[in-house]
């Protein structure tokens, strides 16, 4: 056997303890998820398979209404989210995310065609039936003609009304 020099790297009996910075790191993601999962609606929750006392725990949360109370509620959930694997509840986080990144950008997306057809007129139809070839021309300078008449009636500034509704919802169904 031969003697260690201070280069050598120490010897390894066995499996490494995390250090106590990496066990407060996860401590504090493991808490961050339960945030997370306390801003989820019920059904989106119950979806997750979560253990029951978790469940309870995170229901019991929003309920809280005192600050430090609720500190330290979410705190004994971060505590319970340490005990199971988070892997699958992170997943689905990132999934719902995307979902609604997508949905957001959908959203956006005909609401911007809506002002374009309600400004453009007919060359803006024929630019979105240049995107989406076998569009209804004629159903659709109806649309878009009952949300002008109704936009030039004199609603309040801002708001939508029936017309301009319908074609923000054929508008999502196409571009969707």
């Amino acid at each position: 056997m031969t003697a260690r020099t201070p280069e050598d790297p120490p010897e390894e009996d066995g499996p490494r303890r995390p250090s106590k910075s990496e066990r407060k790191r996860a401590a504090h993601a493991a808490q961050d998820l339960g945030e997370a999962l306390i801003a989820l609606r019920d059904a989106e929750l119950e979806a997750l398979g979560l253990p029951e006392r978790l469940s309870e725990a995170i229901r019991a949360a929003r309920r809280i209404g005192s600050r430090a109370a609720g500190a330290r509620q979410r705190q004994y959930i971060g505590k319970l989210m340490r005990e199971i694997d988070v892997e699958p509840i992170r997943a689905a986080l990132a999934a719902r995310s995307e979902r609604d990144a997508m949905e957001t950008q959908l959203f956006k997306r005909a609401e911007s065609w809506r002002e374009r057809l309600m400004t453009g007129g007919e060359d803006a139809i024929e630019e979105l039936a240049r995107l989406r070839p076998g569009l209804d021309r004629v159903e659709w300078s109806r649309r878009v003609g009952a949300a002008r008449h109704e936009r030039s009636a004199g609603l309040r500034t801002g708001t939508v009304g029936p017309a301009g509704r319908e074609l923000f919802r054929a508008l999502r169904a196409l571009l969707g």
